[in-house]
């Protein structure tokens, strides 16, 4: 198809590598080298994707067949040509959950993205797509590829139930859709502005399932991390779980650690996340959670749980990129606006990028600045926050701000004393 011009294109002269046979690829370790497997109609496009893909793609016209020849973990790329809700494979995203799906649309607008999330597809990606775009998609689908596993509720804790988000405790994400934006300080440093100023419990969640650090950053050795609490969910209850939580003695947070290797991280599943974060929000006045700087099943579930996610960005253009594409993919997936709240990190940079420029290209104002300031990684290092290790400086003041969102300090309670009876 003429009319597709991919951003990469091969040597003049090359030729496409023929199709290799399927039944060989069927015995491929998903460890070393999961199978994809491109689906097109078009035999141009489907060539040019299974070039871009490497030497893991394998070029078909349609899915049958497909599931049979494929008796462990494998992906599948839908090209333009794939009507989602229409390709056949949703029944069988639906019963396999070690095959990935991601769909590269002519259209992405905001029916097809739900259409596509409904029928089982982890990603979307318009055309045309580059091949370091496309790569990067295969990447992350591929890490989330796992065997299906059975949600089972934990006592006490009804899914969906209505009314129980507003009967329970208040449930704040901090995301951000780039790395290094500051995201893991902000949540630990307000966490703990809130475990100071509420008479209630405040809980932190690490659901950076593959690399969290909260539990360096807050100097803990947990003895218990989420995956005790997914390794046991079937008897999970109110007292089982505080069992679970560290307790960082300074401010009396409470912290659920992320696991302490990331393969770990293939245990957990979604709904599991979901209904911890919901039994935790049963008994606690707060629950803070951070997040990986990328979307998935996970953090997808969480944003739509929260009553409140902060929205963090960094003072230079890449960032400000990718948060505009955050901010589109949840006004895609109807998330409330209301309840997305901006956080400019190093906000007083002098970077030749200001504010109001940054308000206006994202199309939302900000809620909280925050100022560069070398304390950060120094308290860091330390494994203490900053608002304890330097109360007066001027990001620690800032994050008094940002927590005077939730817990004015006018309205909060006494300091807590710490290590009394």
């Amino acid at each position: 198809m003429s009319e597709y011009l991919w951003a990469e294109d091969p040597p003049v002269g090359s030729a496409p590598k023929p199709p290799r046979d399927m039944t060989s690829l069927s015995s491929s370790s998903p460890d070393s080298a999961t199978p994809i497997v491109v689906v097109e109609a078009d035999p141009s496009i489907r060539s040019r994707l299974a070039m871009q893909l490497g030497e893991r793609a394998v070029p078909v016209d349609s899915l049958e067949g497909i599931e049979a020849r494929y008796k462990q973990s494998f992906l599948l790329v839908l090209g333009p040509s794939c009507v989602v809700g229409a390709t056949g494979a949703e029944d069988m995203l639906a019963r396999r959950g070690d095959i990935g799906a991601i769909l590269i649309t002519d259209d992405l607008s905001a029916e097809v993205f739900q259409q596509a999330m409904r029928s089982g597809v982890r990603d979307v990606v318009a055309a045309p797509v580059d091949t370091g775009q496309l790569n990067e998609a295969v990447r992350r689908v591929t890490q989330t590829l796992q065997p299906s596993a059975p949600m089972v509720s934990a006592p006490g804790v009804t899914p969906g139930a209505e009314g129980d988000p507003a009967e329970g405790g208040r449930v704040i994400t901090v995301f951000s859709t780039k790395g290094g934006a500051g995201k893991s300080m902000i949540a630990t440093n307000l966490a703990v502005l809130l475990a100071q100023r509420s008479e209630g419990t405040v809980a932190l969640v690490d659901a950076d399932l593959q690399f969290g650090d909260i539990a360096v950053m807050l100097k803990l050795a947990p003895q218990h991390t989420i995956v005790d609490a997914v390794g046991s969910f079937e008897r999970l209850d109110q007292g089982f779980l505080e069992s679970l939580l560290s307790t960082h003695q300074p401010s009396g947070l409470k912290v659920l650690p992320a696991p302490l290797e990331p393969a770990f991280a293939d245990q957990i599943v979604a709904e599991q996340v979901n209904e911890i974060v919901n039994l935790l929000r049963s008994f606690c006045s707060y629950v803070v959670i951070d997040t990986p700087a990328y979307f998935n099943e996970v953090v997808l579930g969480l944003i739509e749980e929260s009553d409140d996610v902060l929205l963090v960005a960094g003072m230079d253009i890449p960032n400000i990129k990718n948060v505009k594409i955050g901010l589109q993919t949840l006004r895609m997936l109807n998330t409330p606006m209301e309840k997305v709240r901006l956080v400019l990190n190093r906000a007083n940079s002098k970077v030749k990028l200001e504010v109001s420029e940054v308000e206006r290209t994202l199309q939302i104002k900000a809620d909280a600045l925050l100022p560069s300031d070398v304390i950060v990684p120094q308290s860091v290092n330390k494994g203490m926050p900053v608002v304890i290790d330097a109360p007066r400086s001027a990001i620690a003041r800032s994050l008094e701000q940002l927590a005077d969102l939730f817990i004015p300090s006018n309205e909060a309670a006494a300091p807590k004393r710490r290590g009394w009876r």
